[in-house]
């Protein structure tokens, strides 16, 4: 067997060259010629532009260039609602949009020109807070009201589900924003041609949504545009279609027809406002005494910030994926995404799941201890199960919910853990517990969720892979490697999957919605089987024998009746050329699953496949102080079949670590909507050094639609962090928190208040 083979523990193919130092980013490149931008960020959270004096910079040595809003084009650009323009024109509504853009022959000269620009504001009064945004006199983010987005959906009788409920319980929830925290700030370099056509090098998820993106922005066909993905250092939803710098360098390569580099500090990453979508939940849930859920009833209030984006996507996924998750018929959801003159927010990894998956998980586990059941066994009792039609229409192909929920149960010591006395000391520990679900492909865009694969081989039998599926750290680049080698019967090694670029690779959606795995290894085994079959019809030719008793292994064409029969891979793929109306072996394949878009009432199955996850945690509190230390952790994610185990214990470990950040340490610290603490050093996020070891195990569910039984990993392993750390907590001091993160101050508070009740 190819000791790389799927199923076993593959290094990334980028591994070497990634430590080595030899990988290239976008910040790497160079071009003869090349200019430097540098951008000015607006002070204040809404203010009309009276006027921007840029004399005094265009006039300083070295500088080429000043742009404002006055001299990008008038198109707006955006997902759905057409909001944004290239700089800032004559309003700003955040603190952060960019209002003039300096393009210089170094770094060091355009930020000098910054500070010489004078902008003249008239400051406008400021909707900050999210709460007051629907208010009858609440000042307007854009003209037309700050609601951006409303969603209702009914299934079933809530009312009279509820009126059969033996348990009721409501409560409300808020979630604020997280930063995605990538290795790698926002780099673009744009350069243009002789002909006009405009090369983006950037940092993308998606070069072909980021071509959508720059075209609508620049107002240009697609076809002048070039998108180039280089090597890119993590995205986990911030680097999809709703940044902006790209789209400004874009423009300013096009208006100076030079090359322009444009890359973000930390600082002016997180200025830029690539949050998570912060929430406020009103959940109220009705169960049987024996644990059946009955009634289900969601109120959500969510702040996009000043620019829709994919917010509104992201809250229809907070508002109904998880009733997924259960055996429900009876559900309502009513959501609103309202605008604030903050930072925009949009997709993050879990895409709205997280938001909901705090609310859900926390307030099952205070119904499981309402009615005396194990929380464990109350999400095991409802559970959704393979062969399953949910609530929303979506074809349960595999779950392996309940296995996942069988190893955390196992591998922490459940039982024992729940049933040990209560601690009274100062340090006090407790368990927690929670379950998830994710889609592994979503068709949302235009009626298309597919793949598309080219696959070369070539004269010396080595095969070229063009696809413009982005590997962005995650390692889709060697899960694509594995099936294909598989395939072919070829090495590893002799795999080379090349970068994206629109001009040359095929049309792809990138690294959204845990689409790359499930969709392009289907198109990746269509594409090698197909291949495969033409080099054993060029071997049988060769060799004059039937090509239904020729394998390949290790590169190796050979008969399995006769030992005669046999060819190396490159005499045979040489053959294929050199004959009468030969050619090269150059293979085209697509995958499209068999789904369905949502209709008008939100109904229909998105997704090929569905994810799982559970885990559960133990914490510590101390009582005095209100810190909280992780103290273990048991994650259990079903990914159908695990191509690339080392991945994915990679990254279900790094989500759940990510999901302990925004539990407990990574708070963005707001004043009149100026961010305070936009670097990393004020930014706290979890370090190797304050986390303890994460434990992760794989639940293989074998998904019938997936590539040899896969489905996305570790998108649905951010989920169930939060809610489990803040059930172990309320486990170990009795009090529960309901607004992340669980910050010292809140635990102290809910302890004081809770001696406070007691007393009295």
């Amino acid at each position: 067997m190819n000791a790389f083979a799927p199923g076993l523990p593959t290094p990334q193919v980028t591994s070497q060259e990634k430590a080595l130092g030899r990988a290239t980013y976008a910040g790497d490149l160079k071009i003869a010629g090349m200019l430097h931008a540098k951008l000015l960020r607006s002070p204040h959270a809404h203010a009309r532009i009276l006027n921007v004096d840029v004399s005094r910079a265009i006039a300083l040595p070295g500088v080429r260039a000043v742009f404002t809003g006055d001299d990008v084009p008038q198109r707006a650009w955006g997902v759905k609602h057409k909001q944004q323009h290239v700089l800032a024109r004559e309003v700003v509504r955040f603190v952060g949009e960019e209002i003039a853009a300096v393009v210089a022959i170094d770094e060091d000269t355009a930020e000098e020109a910054l500070d010489l620009i004078r902008v003249e504001y008239e400051p406008l009064p400021a909707l900050i807070d999210p709460s007051q945004a629907l208010e009858p006199n609440a000042v307007k983010v854009h003209p037309g009201g700050n609601l951006a987005d409303e969603i209702g959906i009914v299934r079933g009788d809530v009312d009279s589900a509820f009126a059969e409920a033996d348990i009721v319980h409501e409560e409300t929830y808020t979630t604020h924003s997280q930063y995605p925290g990538y290795m790698e700030p926002m780099a673009t370099l744009a350069t243009t041609d002789g002909s006009g056509k405009l090369t983006v090098w950037t940092a993308t998820q998606s070069v072909f949504l980021a071509r959508q993106r720059l075209a609508e922005a620049l107002d240009r066909p697609v076809s002048t545009v070039r998108v180039v993905q280089p090597t890119v250092g993590g995205g986990f939803g911030g680097k999809i279609i709703e940044e902006r710098s790209s789209v400004i360098a874009g423009f300013l390569a096009a208006a100076t027809d030079r090359p322009v580099r444009l890359c973000l500090s930390r600082i002016d990453d997180m200025l830029s406002g690539a949050f998570s979508v912060p929430m406020k939940i009103r959940l109220k849930m009705g169960m049987t005494r024996d644990g059946r859920i009955t009634a289900k009833d969601v109120s959500i209030r969510a702040d996009c910030g000043a620019y829709a984006g994919l917010a509104p996507e992201v809250m229809l996924v907070t508002a109904m994926r998880s009733d997924n998750m259960q055996r429900l018929e009876h559900t309502r959801s009513h959501a609103q995404l309202v605008y604030t003159h903050t930072m925009p927010r949009g997709a993050f990894r879990g895409f709205g799941g997280t938001q909901m998956a705090f609310a859900l998980n926390s307030h099952l586990t205070a119904m499981a201890d309402l009615a005396g059941i194990d929380p464990i066994e109350l999400h095991r009792q409802n559970a959704i199960r393979t062969g399953d039609l949910s609530i929303h229409g979506w074809k349960i192909g595999s779950c392996g919910l309940p296995e996942c929920l069988n190893q955390i149960e196992g591998a922490i010591g459940w039982t024992e853990k729940r049933s040990r006395p209560k601690q009274r000391g100062v340090l006090r520990r407790g368990i927690g517990m929670a379950a998830a679900m994710h889609v592994s492909g979503n068709r949302t865009m235009g009626n298309w969720d597919g793949s598309t694969i080219v696959l070369k081989v070539n004269e010396d039998g080595r095969v070229v892979v063009l696809t413009s599926e982005a590997d962005v750290g995650q390692g889709s680049n060697t899960m694509l490697s594995q099936i294909c080698a598989h395939e072919l019967g070829v090495p590893l090694s002799h795999v080379s999957v090349q970068t994206p670029d629109t001009d040359f690779t095929p049309y792809c959606l990138g690294s959204i919605a845990s689409r790359v795995t499930i969709n392009a290894g289907k198109a990746m085994i269509k594409a090698a089987r197909e291949a495969r079959e033409t080099i054993l019809a060029a071997a049988a030719e060769k060799l004059g024998c039937d090509a239904i008793d020729l394998t390949i292994e290790d590169g190796v064409v050979q008969s399995t009746s006769n030992a005669n029969h046999f060819a190396k891979l490159p005499d045979i793929c040489r053959y294929h050329i050199f004959r009468h109306g030969g050619e090269g072996i150059h293979i085209k394949a697509t995958h499209d699953p068999d789904t369905v878009m949502m209709d008008g009432d939100h109904y229909g199955n998105i997704a090929p496949a569905y994810s799982f996850a559970a885990q559960a945690v133990e914490v510590e509190v101390d009582t005095e102080t209100g810190q909280v230390r992780l103290i273990e952790s048991w994650l259990s994610d079903d990914c159908g079949k695990a191509i690339n185990p080392l991945a994915v214990h990679g990254q279900s470990n790094g989500a759940a670590v990510q999901a302990i950040g925004w539990t407990l340490c990574e708070e963005l610290q707001f004043e009149e909507g100026r961010l305070m603490n936009g670097n990393l050093a004020d930014y706290t996020m979890p370090t190797a050094d304050s986390v303890p070891e994460m434990h992760s195990s794989i639940v293989e569910s074998m998904d019938p639609n997936g590539p040899l039984g896969a489905k996305g990993a570790s998108e649905t392993a951010i989920l169930p962090g939060a809610p489990a750390i803040a059930n172990a907590v309320f486990d170990a001091i009795g009090v529960r928190i309901t607004d992340l993160p669980i910050t010292p101050e809140k635990i102290l508070a809910a302890i004081a208040a809770q001696k406070e009740k007691r007393d009295a």
